[in-house]
């Protein structure tokens, strides 16, 4: 049977009515890149508490941190919100910062695409630029909100990739061209993270986790968007996928029965 991969999500509230609805929302995107590339289950649970982290990590094979049109509340890395009207989802950042950290105690293989990354990096004490393109001498990292879909997810620039890492491995290189959907990106590295790409602002583009036995990687951008079509799209998710089977087979390993000497 197929690994089971945990994929965030996010609450949203839809209609333009003052009695709008509350929405759990997950884009096909990731669902459809974890079923085809990572060769898995994806599920997502809308009412889980961070109180029962433990008991569902136990139950699941891996844990995807999807990107999401939401910001990380500054208060979680100690500042003020610079520009009020970008959408916030507190309830999402209850759940994901204590779950990385959960993950990473249990050694729970995890995957972090965007907002993913960044939950990643403030969850292990890091920060954030909270509008990146403000910033002198940096890049606008976001998509151009007037152009079709598909050419807002369209490769947008190259990455340097830090030799001889996995990244470099599953990109059969040293440089990649990837897309960019952000406005948010790291300031702080987190200590216990290693920057694994950068692009050509400087900017962190990939990282792991230091001295992590198991898989824990995250990217800033979107691999789960025709992944087929990008060698490095794919070789992450490929991988991500084997670390989710592996945790599975030993998750379900059978205990061994008991022998019991004969009697005489």
């Amino acid at each position: 049977m197929r690994p089971w991969i945990w994929v965030t999500h996010d609450h949203r509230q839809l209609g333009k009515t003052p009695n709008a609805s509350g929405f759990t929302v997950l884009g096909d995107k990731y669902a459809i890149a974890v079923k085809q590339h990572a060769e898995a289950e994806p599920f997502t649970l809308p009412t889980a508490s961070a109180e029962q982290i433990p008991e569902l990590l136990a139950q699941c094979d891996g844990v995807l941190l999807t990107g999401s049109p939401s910001n990380i509340h500054p208060s979680h890395f100690d500042q003020t919100v610079v520009q009020p009207e970008l959408p916030l989802d507190p309830l999402r950042d209850q759940l994901s910062l204590p779950l990385i950290r959960a993950c990473l105690e249990q050694q729970v293989p995890i995957l972090g695409i965007c907002r993913g990354l960044q939950e990643i990096n403030v969850a292990l004490g890091g920060s954030l630029h909270q509008q990146v393109h403000d910033l002198p001498h940096m890049l606008d990292h976001r998509e151009p909100a007037n152009l079709p879909y598909e050419d807002q997810y369209a490769l947008s620039h190259p990455i340097r990739i830090v030799p001889g890492s996995p990244l470099a491995h599953w990109a059969e290189g040293e440089s990649a061209m990837v897309n960019s959907l952000h406005g948010q990106g790291i300031d702080r590295l987190a200590d216990a993270l290693e920057a694994m790409a950068f692009a050509p602002d400087g900017l962190v583009e990939a990282v792991r986790v230091r001295g992590a036995t198991h898989f824990a990687y995250a990217v800033q951008w979107h691999p789960e968007w025709r992944s087929q079509e990008q060698l490095l799209y794919l070789n992450i998710f490929k991988a991500f996928g084997q670390a989710c089977t592996a945790r599975r087979l030993q998750r379900l390993k059978p205990i061994s029965k008991l022998s019991w000497p004969t009697a005489a």
